[in-house]
């Protein structure tokens, strides 16, 4: 069908006036894009955020035509888990650029967890700059905590420690495999400053503070709607805990996320 289209968009160039050609190919200054999805788990970095059940996310981007961008993306995640919130917002903001085929994008990821702190726990939050690059389907991405990583270290229920500087790798391949399927690869590597403290103050459920994760699984295009079936784990099942059961349950173990996602 793409073929299609461009053999007829050719066809139409040859036959419109050097006027009109040039009003079709001018470019937009800004693009709007969103997304959604409903998600079997939420997994971030390998760790289910909403106790191994489900998740519906969703957020959308303005794009200008030099690079930049802003965004926001959200998700239901576990009450318990972020103190009292029952909801993630992410916001960031960065540039696009590309030299040959290579593609670069650098900015600033924000996460947010409205009500989180109920009762006087610690209140949830996140700041890291990223830098990422690619080349045809694959890409890497370097995270950076510029502030406590996910508060952990932060009194009074999250720990005393100095967790900024935390950081985390992103490898991902992704690879079309043609008539709509996909191949996706992704390998993670994530450092936690401070992690021997917190383990000692019964922060986080393992003594390391170099966790990996890693997904593989298929894509199908299904008339403009995305299938997915991944699947999901760390080298570090319990260093993390869900709220069920009282924290008794590590977060981390591996297991197939189904998803149906549509952008527009």
């Amino acid at each position: 069908m793409r073929n299609a289209l461009r053999a007829c968009a050719a066809a139409a160039l040859l036959s419109t006036p050097l006027f009109a050609q040039a009003q079709a190919k001018a470019e937009p200054d800004f693009t709007v894009s969103g997304n959604a999805g409903l998600f079997s788990d939420y997994r971030f970095r390998g760790f289910s955020q909403t106790g191994y059940s489900f998740a519906f996310q969703g957020g959308f981007d303005i794009a200008h035509k030099s690079g930049f961008y802003i965004g926001n993306w959200n998700s239901n995640v576990e009450q318990g888990l972020y103190n009292g919130a029952s909801l993630e917002m992410d916001v960031y903001a960065g540039y696009k650029t590309t030299l040959g085929d290579l593609g670069f994008d650098v900015g600033y990821l924000y996460y947010y967890y409205p009500k989180s702190g109920a009762l006087g726990t610690t209140k949830v939050k996140n700041g890291e700059v990223y830098f990422g690059t690619s080349y045809g389907p694959l890409s890497a991405k370097f995270f950076y905590a510029t502030t406590p990583f996910f508060s952990l270290g932060e009194p009074p229920t999250a720990g005393n420690a100095d967790t900024k500087g935390s950081w985390y790798l992103d490898l991902t391949g992704n690879f079309d495999l043609g008539s709509g399927w996909g191949l996706v690869a992704h390998y993670g590597y994530q450092k936690i400053a401070k992690s021997d403290v917190l383990f000692r103050q019964g922060i986080v459920g393992e003594d390391t503070d170099s966790i990996a994760d890693y997904r593989v699984g298929l894509t199908k295009d299904a008339g403009g709607w995305l299938l997915g079936a991944n699947y999901v784990g760390t080298n570090s099942k319990n260093y993390f805990k869900t709220a069920e059961s009282g924290f008794t349950k590590g977060a981390g173990k591996g297991g197939l996320v189904f998803s149906v996602a549509k952008t527009f």
